[in-house]
């Protein structure tokens, strides 16, 4: 649930090998032949590196549409660590939401094509479990934090499973519409969860 943007390499240079590049040459691979049809070769040749050095970067091919995803949760911590102490709940959990989901600009196309995978390939969706449950424990850790309570309670459980489910609606409509604005869906569910039902009677 997060960009990964590529990096540039420099003229006549071989690129400087990255998490985000080999992830950048297998979302295309992925792309043109489908995941389950794109071996770990193909994806060490597309970046070219070795066998080897890619598993230096990943323990799986289904490992590499999350790119660095734990740096980016690692950077969702520190930004909520640093929210202000007077800052509502809701508001902290909206901006977090809406940081950790902003991409560079230009990268849409890509992103569209890494979340079209997670979401819809069928063989990533044990792994993309794993990934959610780290996502949701980053935000029932500042949630537990923020009320004085444990952390795997209840209630910083439960917001952080409507966190979840707030983001990845947002991102199946974003699918869906290539006119939405994923900020804005994000932001409207956000919204939502922070005021309740009531407001639609």
């Amino acid at each position: 649930m997060s960009a990964v943007p590529r990096e540039a390499g420099r003229a006549g240079r071989r690129p400087v090998t990255s998490t985000d590049r080999i992830s950048a040459a297998a979302i295309e691979l992925f792309a043109e032949q489908g995941f389950e049809d794109t071996s770990v070769d193909q994806i060490a040749e597309a970046a070219h590196i070795g066998r080897r050095t890619f598993f230096r970067y990943f323990p799986s091919k289904n490992a590499v549409p999350w790119g660095d995803f734990d740096a980016h949760l690692s950077l969702m911590r520190a930004e909520l660590a640093a929210t202000p102490a007077g800052a509502p709940l809701g508001e902290a959990l909206r901006a977090a939401l809406l940081n950790f989901n902003t991409y560079p600009p230009g990268e849409e196309r890509a992103h569209r094509r890494r979340m079209t995978l997670i979401l819809g390939a069928p063989s990533l969706q044990a792994y993309s479990m794993l990934m959610y449950t780290g996502w949701r424990q980053v935000i029932a850790d500042y949630v537990g934090d923020r009320m004085g309570v444990d952390p795997r309670g209840h209630v910083p459980q439960t917001v952080a499973w409507m966190l979840l489910g707030v983001a990845l609606a947002a991102y199946e409509q974003w699918l869906i519409d290539e006119s939405a604005d994923l900020l804005d869906l994000l932001d409207a569910g956000a919204r939502t969860l922070t005021g309740g039902l009531a407001a639609f009677g």
